[in-house]
C-alpha cells in the first residue's frame, strides 16, 4: 500500500523507489550519519564543566584538544547530498510546481508519494526542507514565486522553512525590518531561501530572505540524516516581493502537517515491512518469532496505525478551506505518533541487533521523534481538531468520478424515479426486481453492477429517499445462494429474502465453536429424503423472529476439521426447533441460543455438495460489496451523536475532556478515509488491500470509543440506568453496554490483528493444536 492510490501515483512511486536504490545506497545514508554524529558530538554540553575545583587544570586540557579537534572536523560539515542535482533531473524537487515556474505542474499529492518513498529509503539531505519551503512560497501567491520557484524546482536553490521563532519586524513603506531568532530550522545549514515566521504590529506575517543576510548555526541534530540549524537575523531589510502575504501560519501548519506527515508515514511503512521480514525468519523456541501471537499481533497494530496515518495524508491533500485544516489536524496528530510508534515497535521486534548503531532502526526512531518535536504534540493537533469539530466543520469523503459516469447515472436516475413513486413492500419489491437492492450479484438478483455502477446506484437512491429493504442476515445468505444454491433455491427464497419480506438467521457458532468456527459439533445424520440435524447453536441474532436459517452441521466426522461439514437451509418452525433468547448485559434480547432435536432437513434444501458446506460458509462470512458508507459510527454511537451531547452538556470542555472528543473524531476520519479509498481501488479494479482489513479492525471498536468518551462527558450523572429513555445519560449508558458486544461477534479483535498479520504482513499462521 501507498499514499497515492492511481495508476499514474503508483508509477511515479515505483520510479522514485527505483531511481533510490540506484541513487542513495547505504553508504551515502552512512556517509552523512557520520558527518552529522560528529556535528552532534561537538554542538553536546561540555559534561567536564562540572568538576570540582582541583580538576581544573585537567578541563582546560581537555577543551584545548576539543577546540582542536573542531578544526580538524570543519571540513566534515553537513552538504547537500550526492544525488541533489539528480533529485533535480528527475523533476522530484517541483512535482507540486506550476510549469511556469519550472516545475512539473502536478500537485501536492504528487509531492506525498514521492516524500514517502524516499523516506522508506530515510533518504538524507534537505528535500523535505526544501519542498516544505517550496510549497508555502506557492501557496503565498506572490511575487516571490517567479523569482525563487525555478531555483527551488531545479535544485541550484534549497528552501528550508522556520515553523517556530521569536523574529519581529518594523515596517517602514513597504520595507519590512526583521531581527530575531528562529530555531530549530530543519535542513537551515543547507538553505538558500529561508521562509521565516514574522511578528508584526499587524499580526504575523511570513518573509523569504536570502541565507546570507541571516546568522546559521548548525544544531548538532537527533536526526542524524538531515541536521537543523539556529537562524538569527539583525535588521534584515526584507522588500515588498519577498513578503508572503498570501500566506497564513494555518497555511503553513496544514502543509506541514501534510508534507511531515507523508515523511513520517515512509518511515513508518519501512518500519513495519522490515520488522515483519524479521519476525517471518529469527526463530526463538524452535519457531519463528513472527508466529508468536504477541510479536503478531505488535505487528498487525504497527500496520493499523500506518494505514491510518496514510489514510489521512491522503485525503488532507485533497481538502480545501476549513476541511483542509480539519484534514491537515487530523493528520498531524496522527502521522507524528504512527512513525514513533512503528519506530519503536521495530526495535522491540529486531532485540539487541535493532538497538545497536550499525542498525538502520534507530535512523528511523530518530527521524521519527524529530518530526514529531517540529510538527509539536499531536496534543496540540487534537486541541485544533476538537475547535474545529465543535464548531461545526465536518469533513464529506466524496468520490471523484471519472466522465463516464454521467451518462450511466442518467440512465439509474430515471429507472429509480419510477420505482420511487411506489411505496412500501410495492416499492422494496421493485427495487429487488430490478437488482437495486444487491446490484454486484449477477442477473436477475443483481445487475452484475460494476463497482463505479454500485457507487451511482447507492448515491442515487440515497438523492431519492428511496429506503432500501433492511436484510439483515438476509445480505449474508444471498450471495451464498446465488453462488451454490440449485435454481430451485434461488426462485423459492431469494425474490422474498432480497424485498426483506424473509427474515433469515444464522446458526453458525456453537459454545465450542466460536471464532474457531470449523470445530463445530452439530451432527446432520443421513435419513431416507434427507437429514436429521441435532445439536446446539449459540449467539444467534434474530432467531426469535426469524423465518429461516442458514445452518452448518458436521455430516462427515471422519474427515478433517475443515471437511465434513454441510450447509443447510433450515425452517425456523420445523418440529424439533426450540429457540431461548440470551439477556444480553443491557436487559435486552437479541442474541439467542437454538436446539435442534432431530429436525428434518429435506435433501433440496442442501445448499453446495455435500460434505463442501465450509466453502459456502466461507462465501457467506467474507462476501462484501464495494465499501460505500461514509458514516463510520453505529445507530446511537457515531460522532455525530457525541457531538449533539456536547452541544447539549451547556458548558465548556475541560482540556483533557477536548481531548478525547479529538482522538474518536480523528478516529471515524480515519476510517470514513480508509472507506473511500477501498471504494476507489475497487473502481480502478484493484484489490481493496491492508485499507479494507484495517477498517474493519477500526470500525468495530469504535462506536465503543464513541460511546466510552460520551459517558466520560456525563460524569457522575452516570450512574442512571442505561434505559434509552431516560435521555442522554440512559442513552450513552445504554450504547456502552451494547457496544461492548461489537469486538466480539463482528469476528473478536484478536483473531482479526491475525488474519492481518498473517494475510496482510505475511506473518506464519498459528501452528496447528497439539503440533
Amino acid at each position: 500500500m501507498a499514499i497515492g492510490l492511481s495508476e499514474e501515483h503508483g508509477a511515479l512511486r515505483e520510479s522514485v523507489i527505483g531511481w533510490a536504490e540506484r541513487n542513495i545506497p547505504a553508504d551515502v545514508v552512512r556517509g552523512v550519519v557520520d558527518v552529522l554524529t560528529t556535528s552532534a558530538a561537538r554542538s553536546a554540553p561540555d559534561q567536564k564543566a562540572s568538576r570540582k575545583a582541583d580538576q581544573k587544570a585537567d578541563r582546560n586540557a581537555d577543551r584545548k584538544a576539543d577546540r582542536k579537534a573542531d578544526l580538524e572536523v570543519d571540513s566534515a560539515a553537513e552538504t547537500r547530498p550526492p544525488y541533489w542535482s539528480g533529485l533535480a533531473d528527475q523533476g522530484l524537487l517541483g512535482l507540486h510546481i506550476p510549469e511556469e515556474h519550472g516545475g512539473s505542474g502536478y500537485g501536492l499529492l504528487e509531492t506525498v508519494v514521492a516524500v514517502e518513498a524516499l523516506a522508506e529509503r530515510v533518504a538524507p539531505g534537505p528535500y523535505v526542507p526544501s519542498v516544505l519551503a517550496s510549497a508555502a512560497i506557492l501557496a503565498s501567491g506572490g511575487k516571490a514565486q517567479a523569482e525563487l520557484l525555478p531555483g527551488l524546482a531545479d535544485g541550484t536553490l534549497v528552501g528550508a522553512l522556520a515553523l517556530t521563532g521569536s523574529i519581529s519586524g518594523v515596517r517602514d513603506g513597504d520595507v519590512l525590518t526583521i531581527s530575531g531568532v528562529a530555531e530549530p530550522v530543519l535542513g537551515g545549514a543547507l538553505a538558500d531561501v529561508l521562509v521565516l515566521p514574522v511578528s508584526t504590529d499587524r499580526g504575523q506575517v511570513w518573509v523569504a530572505v536570502e541565507a546570507g543576510q541571516a546568522v546559521i548555526t548548525p544544531i548538532g541534530p537527533l536526526d542524524l540524516t538531515r541536521g537543523s540549524a539556529k537562524v538569527e537575523v539583525a535588521a534584515v531589510a526584507v522588500p515588498a516581493e519577498r513578503l508572503l502575504d498570501g500566506l497564513t501560519e494555518t497555511e503553513v501548519r496544514n502543509l506541514a502537517a501534510i508534507i511531515l506527515g507523508a515523511d513520517a508515514v515512509g518511515l513508518a511503512a519501512w518500519c513495519v515491512a522490515a520488522a515483519a521480514e524479521y519476525a517471518k525468519v529469527r526463530v526463538q523456541f524452535g519457531r519463528p518469532i513472527g508466529q508468536f501471537q504477541g510479536v503478531k499481533h505488535k505487528l498487525s497494530r504497527m500496520l493499523v496505525a500506518l494505514e491510518q496515518a496514510r489514510a489521512t495524508i491522503w485525503d488532507a491533500t485533497r481538502a480545501t478551506g476549513d476541511e483542509r485544516a480539519y484534514a491537515a489536524a487530523i493528520a498531524g496528530m496522527m502521522a507524528p505518533d504512527a512513525a514513533v510508534l512503528c519506530a519503536k515497535d521495530a526495535i522491540q521486534t529486531f532485540g539487541g541487533i535493532g538497538y545497536t548503531f550499525e542498525h538502520d532502526a534507530h535512523l528511523y526512531y530518530r527521524r521519527a521523534l524529530t518530526i514529531r518535536a517540529l510538527l509539536g504534540p499531536s496534543a496540540e493537533w487534537a486541541d485544533t481538531v476538537a475547535a474545529l469539530a465543535l464548531n461545526g466543520v465536518r469533513r464529506e469523503m466524496e468520490i471523484d468520478l471519472p466522465a463516464e459516469a454521467e451518462p450511466l447515472r442518467t440512465a439509474i436516475r430515471a429507472e429509480l424515479a419510477e420505482i420511487a413513486a411506489l411505496h412500501g413492500v410495492e416499492q422494496r419489491r421493485a427495487l429487488a426486481k430490478a437488482g437495486f437492492v444487491m446490484p454486484h450479484l449477477p442477473e436477475p438478483w443483481g445487475r452484475g453492477a460494476s463497482p463505479l455502477e454500485q457507487v451511482l446506484i447507492h448515491q442515487e437512491i440515497r438523492a431519492a429517499e428511496i429506503k432500501p429493504p433492511r436484510l439483515a442476515i438476509g445480505a449474508w445468505v444471498v450471495p451464498s445462494v446465488v453462488s451454490y444454491g440449485t435454481p430451485e433455491q434461488r426462485e423459492r427464497f431469494l425474490p422474498a429474502t432480497l424485498s426483506g419480506e424473509m427474515v433469515w438467521c444464522q446458526l453458525f457458532s456453537e459454545p465450542g465453536a466460536g471464532s474457531d468456527l470449523a470445530s463445530l459439533q452439530m451432527k446432520a445424520e443421513r435419513v431416507e429424503g434427507g437429514w436429521r440435524l441435532n445439536g446446539q447453536k449459540i449467539w444467534t441474532s434474530l432467531a426469535h423472529v426469524a423465518e429461516w436459517a442458514i445452518c452448518i452441521a458436521r455430516t462427515d466426522p471422519g474427515k478433517p476439521k475443515h471437511d465434513g461439514i454441510t450447509y443447510f437451509l433450515v425452517d425456523m418452525k420445523a418440529p424439533g426447533v426450540t429457540v431461548r433468547p440470551l439477556t444480553e448485559m443491557t436487559g435486552e434480547n437479541l442474541f439467542n441460543e437454538v436446539f435442534l432435536d432431530d429436525v428434518f432437513v429435506p435433501d433440496e434444501l442442501v445448499v453446495g455438495e455435500v460434505d463442501e458446506g465450509w466453502r459456502v460458509a466461507r462465501n457467506t462470512l467474507s462476501n462484501e460489496r464495494v465499501s460505500l458508507s461514509s458514516d463510520s459510527g453505529v445507530a446511537g454511537a457515531s460522532v455525530p451523536d457525541l457531538l449533539g451531547l456536547v452541544g447539549r452538556l451547556g458548558r465548556e470542555l475541560t482540556p483533557v475532556e477536548r481531548q478525547e472528543v479529538a482522538r474518536v473524531v480523528g478516529e471515524a476520519h480515519s476510517i470514513n478515509a480508509l472507506s473511500l479509498r477501498v471504494t476507489l481501488r475497487q473502481i480502478a479494479g484493484g484489490e481493496p488491500g491492508a485499507d479494507a482489513s484495517v477498517r474493519k479492525l477500526l470500525s468495530t471498536s469504535h462506536a465503543q470509543h464513541v460511546s466510552e468518551t460520551a459517558v466520560n462527558l456525563l460524569g457522575a450523572a452516570a450512574v442512571a440506568a442505561a434505559d434509552w429513555k431516560l435521555g442522554d445519560v440512559g442513552y450513552w449508558n445504554r450504547a456502552i453496554l451494547a457496544t461492548r458486544a461489537m469486538t466480539i461477534y463482528g469476528g473478536t479483535t484478536e483473531v482479526q490483528l491475525n488474519i492481518i498479520g498473517e494475510r496482510m504482513l505475511g506473518l506464519p499462521r498459528d501452528p496447528e493444536p497439539g503440533k
